[in-house]
Order: C-alpha cells, then sequence, then structure tokens
C-alpha cells in the first residue's frame, strides 16, 4: 500500500516513547520501529513527496529516488540489527539516543534539500555523543567531547558553505554541487571530516573505542554512511576525491598493525574502507558509484558484525586488548565463528559480501586507465585481511591463552551477530538477486568470472602467508599496553603543552599589566575621592552668590568660544 509518511518519523516517535517505557514493551516497540519502516518503503512514492514554503525557499523534507531509497533500507536494515543487539541493555539514555540518532540518519538520506539536510546532519551529531558518554568513564567522557568538538567544527563549516551557495545560486535543491560551485569546497571539507578523510579523522579513532559495547555498533553504522551519501549525491566525478579515496585505504594499516586495542584497530579499519567508497565517488562512474554504494551496504554488515563481536568481548571480559586475550574460543565458539565471518567478508574472500562490492571499485579503476590507484587499492585489500581478517579473530579468539573463560553473551547480542553474518553469506554468494537488483546505477558487473576469483584468491593467499611468516619469525609488531596516537597527537598533547607553555611565558607579563592597571585606577579613585568625597571642595554646599558668579562666567567663556 503507497504510504507517504516521512521514513524517519517513526524512529523519531519511537525515542519519545524510549524515554516513557521500560522492558519488554519497550524492547517490542524499539524492534518493531525498523520493521515497520522498512515495510513503509515498499510502499512510498517516488518524487518530492512532502514540501513546505519557509522564507521564499521550496523545502523538501522527503524526496525519494532510487540513491535515498537504497540507503533507507541500509539504514533501517542497521538499526534492526543494532537495536536486537541492544536489547539485553537498560539504559535509557542509549536506547532514546539509538532512536533519534537512527531517525537523524534516515532524515538525512531522504532530506531533497539542503537546509533539512544540515538539520538532520544536526541531530546526527548531538544524538551519536550521548553513546559515547552512556559508557561514563572518565576516557569516554573526554573522547566525547572531543568528538562533539569535531562534529560541531563539520556541522559550522557545513552551514558556512551552504550559505555561501544559497547566496550564491539561490538554490536549495540538494543535488549535484561540485567543487567548482561557491561555497563547494566548504560542502566537500565538512563531509570529509565526518567521513573520515586524512587529518581529519582522529575523532573517529578517538571516541569509537570508547563508546559503550552496543553504542559502538550504532556509531559505525550511521555517521560516516550518511556523509557517503551526501558525497555520492552532491560531490560524485570530483577528481580529488580519487586521490583522498586512495590514501584513506593506505595509511590506516600501518597504524591499526600497532593498536593493542581491538576496537581501535576496527575503527582504523573503518577509514580504510571507508576509502574504497571516496574513491569510487571519485571515480565518478556509474560502476564506481555502484560500488560505492553497494560497499557502504556491506560495511554496515561486516563492520557491524566486527564491531559486535567486539563487543560481545567486551561485555563478557571487561577489555578488547589484544595483550589480555586470546583463547576465547574454547567457551565463546559462536562468537568466534561469526568474528571470522565478519573477518571473512571484510577481506573479501569470494563468496563473501566484501568480495561482490569491493571488485567493482577496483574494476571502475582499471577502466578509467587509473593503474597507480589500482595498485594502492590492491595493497590496501592486503593489510585489510592483515589487521580485520586476521589480526582481529587471532589476537581475540586463539593468540596466547589469557585464562580467561567466558560464557557466551546474551543470547539478543549473538541473534544479531548470526542475522548480520547470514547477510553476508547471502549477499556473498547471490549478489545479483540480492544486493545488485537495489543499486540506483545502470551498470552492469559480474564478480565471479576467472580474472576475478583466481586474482583475489592469489592475493589472499600470498598476503596471508606473508602475515603468518612476520609472526613465525618475530617480525610481526608485538601486543603492547600503550595508547598510539597519530593525527589526535596535535589537539590531544601538542596544543595542550603550547597552552601551558603560553600561559608560562605571559602569566608574569599579565601580572605586570594587571598590577599597573589595578594602581591607576587606585589612583583615580584617590583623586575623586579627593575632590568628591565628604570633605571635597566639590562636595561642599556653595552659597547662591558664588553660583551666580560661576554662572556668568561660564556663560561669558561660551559667548566667547562662539563668536571666535
Amino acid at each position: 500500500m503507497p504510504t507517504d509518511m516521512p521514513p524517519f518519523l517513526p524512529f523519531l516517535v519511537a525515542a519519545l516513547l524510549a524515554a516513557v517505557t521500560r522492558g519488554r514493551l519497550r524492547s517490542a516497540l524499539m524492534l518493531a520501529t525498523p520493521i515497520a519502516g522498512a515495510l513503509a518503503l515498499t510502499g512510498i512514492g517516488s518524487g518530492e513527496l512532502l514540501q513546505i514554503q519557509v522564507l521564499g525557499y521550496t523545502l523538501t523534507p522527503v524526496r525519494v529516488d532510487e540513491l535515498s531509497l537504497m540507503f533507507g533500507y541500509l539504514f533501517h536494515l542497521g538499526a534492526f540489527i543494532a537495536v536486537l543487539y541492544a536489547l539485553h541493555t537498560d539504559d535509557t539514555l542509549q536506547h532514546v539516543m539509538a532512536m533519534a540518532y537512527a531517525g537523524g540518519a534516515v532524515g538525512a538520506v531522504f532530506a531533497g534539500d539542503l537546509i533539512t539536510f544540515f538539520l538532520f546532519w544536526e541531530v546526527l551529531s548531538l544524538s551519536s555523543v550521548f553513546l559515547i558518554w552512556a559508557r561514563r568513564t572518565p576516557q569516554a567522557i573526554a573522547a566525547g567531547f572531543r568528538y562533539l568538538l569535531l562534529q560541531i567544527g563539520s556541522g559550522v563549516t557545513l552551514l558556512a558553505g551552504l550559505l555561501v551557495y544559497v547566496a550564491a545560486t539561490g538554490e536549495v535543491a540538494m543535488n549535484h554541487i561540485g567543487l567548482e560551485a561557491p561555497g563547494g569546497w566548504l560542502i566537500i571539507l565538512a563531509l570529509g571530516l565526518k567521513c573520515g578523510f586524512p587529518m581529519l579523522h582522529m575523532w573517529l579513532t578517538d571516541a569509537y573505542p570508547e563508546s559503550t559495547p552496543t553504542g559502538a555498533v550504532f556509531l559505525c553504522m550511521f555517521t560516516t554512511k550518511c556523509a557517503i551519501y551526501a558525497l555520492t549525491r552532491s560531490f560524485a566525478g570530483a577528481e580529488p576525491l580519487i586521490y583522498i579515496g586512495a590514501f584513506m585505504t593506505f595509511f590506516p594499516i600501518f597504524f591499526a598493525v600497532i593498536e593493542n586495542d581491538l576496537r581501535r584497530v576496527l575503527s582504523y579499519s573503518m577509514i580504510n574502507q571507508l576509502g574504497f567508497m571516496v574513491c569510487g565517488i571519485g571515480l565518478g562512474s556509474a560502476l564506481a558509484l555502484n560500488g560505492t554504494v553497494s560497499h557502504a551496504f556491506n560495511d554496515v554488515l561486516f563492520k557491524g558484525l566486527l564491531f559486535m563481536s567486539m563487543g560481545a568481548v567486551l561485555t563478557m571480559t571487561g577489555t578488547t586488548k589484544a595483550s589480555e586475550l586470546g583463547g576465547l574460543y574454547k567457551t565463546m565458539p559462536q562468537t568466534t565463528a561469526l568474528c571470522i565471518v565478519g573477518a571473512a567478508s571484510i577481506s573479501a574472500i569470494p563468496l563473501f559480501c566484501g568480495f561482490v562490492s569491493k571488485s567493482m571499485i577496483m574494476q571502475a579503476a582499471l577502466d578509467q586507465g587509473h593503474t597507480i590507484i589500482w595498485f594502492f587499492l590492491l595493497f590496501a585489500s592486503v593489510g585489510v585481511l592483515e589487521h580485520a581478517g586476521i589480526k582481529i579473530p587471532f589476537f581475540a579468539f586463539f593468540a596466547h591463552d589469557s585464562g580467561r573463560r567466558p560464557a557466551e553473551p546474551p543470547v539478543n547480542m549473538r541473534a544479531a551477530m548470526a542475522v548480520a553474518a547470514a547477510l553476508c553469506i547471502v549477499i556473498g554468494v547471490f549478489p545479483e538477486a540480492t544486493l545488485y537488483r537495489l543499486l540506483p546505477f545502470d551498470a552492469s558487473y559480474h564478480p565471479y568470472d576467472m580474472t576475478h576469483v583466481v586474482t583475489q584468491v592469489q592475493l589472499l593467499m600470498f598476503g596471508a602467508l606473508a602475515v603468518f611468516w612476520m609472526m613465525r619469525t618475530g617480525r610481526y609488531p608485538t601486543e603492547e599496553r600503550a595508547v598510539n596516537l597519530d593525527f589526535d597527537w596535535i589537539y590531544r598533547r601538542l596544543l595542550p603543552a603550547a597552552i601551558r607553555g603560553g600561559e608560562r611565558v605571559l602569566s608574569p607579563v599579565w601580572d605586570g599589566a594587571r598590577k599597573g592597571v589595578v594602581a591607576q585606577f587606585s589612583g583615580l579613585v584617590a583623586l575623586l575621592f579627593r575632590y568628591h568625597g565628604p570633605g571635597g571642595a566639590l562636595a561642599r554646599t556653595w552659597p547662591t552668590g558664588s553660583m551666580a558668579i560661576w554662572v556668568a562666567v561660564l556663560l561669558a567663556v561660551f559667548v566667547v568660544v562662539y563668536y571666535l
């Protein structure tokens, strides 16, 4: 049945109801919201379904086309998996903000104008930070404030770019903008911050590992994918994105190799996968854009699955540090198997979902003559195998026996992981019947030809051989109890040190200036008190005759000055 209900509305209503309900009623309500919303999407019309006039501009809160519908289905699916995973928690704050967060993401992808998109962009920022603070540790509180500061910076930059663009063009419709448009660089900078562009990525690796076990699953599904959607919509074919994306696939590998916190490893891995998508947006062909959209879809599944598996480990052991884990497969075999499915998917092993999407982007790079970029993506694929395909499951479940014997996580957590794992396999085996039929651009692609399969299998075999050789010979970096900083060193170490140094230098100057000002002010007060105080000359009562003389003198002076 066709419906014109705004797709974001059920989530916002569910957020309000989650605040006043408890127990099974709240769980049923939250679980039903993405299911009902997805069913409504199957009957939603196409085009601009809702428009309002504001200050002479036509706003379109709901605009439905193939691209927005694809991401709409993705966010409803992601919300269902994340809600199912979080059902065992009894934290009202997390549930309310998770529903608002999902509603903000859905609202953003269906926004047909830039103003509505900006409003939902801010809903994403404000609601998501509470999923970090909800862990209620000093580290989470501090990381949340740093996260919020950069998210607000993204919003301010986006608003500035939109104001320039709208003022220059008079257009508010959210369509292709391009870098050459007025304000285009500001807009892409704002989107790039939320997408994890190099040197703008530090909020992701800083805050995601400090969030709650369930909050990290929501976080990995919405913010960055919403930025990918906006880049696809507004900046497809922007050539600088090719090189930015290629670098994004490359640099996180080296940080992930030396990182001890496995959720932080996954955060670097997320930047790596986002790099493939950004590169595909820059390539701009129908094949590349389909690869970007499909890889965003699959990333929600396999990255969500990996974050869920590490969240299960964190819930049952209290840590995700590789140096403190190992041997968990003995008492967590189901979680181990599900994690391996996620690792195989992100590594793009044939018959898993990552293979049928990542190869589209790489093929598009070759088709357009970007051979060097293709080599970067090829190297990055090996890096993914190392830090996400091997390191995550190996050090969490199979490495040195930590002596921990935790039980399996709650059944709802395992059910959510099972749903994601099943979809990773089904999409990988039957891409044409599942994923490809939803893609928004007209391009045909067949992943299971001999060249693609043989090339990928050879790549994976040699990559795995290199990793195991380094482990056996002691050349693989050991897990050390340390916090590794990359670009966030600037604002977590350099900036505070500079402020303290500046305070030491300027403090004597400030003290001297303050004392001088106080001394001058004290002298002025003493002078005024001398003449206007109780015994001052100007405070006495003057005779009428004296006052008349002074008035005459002042009048004479005024007349002389006026005529001269």
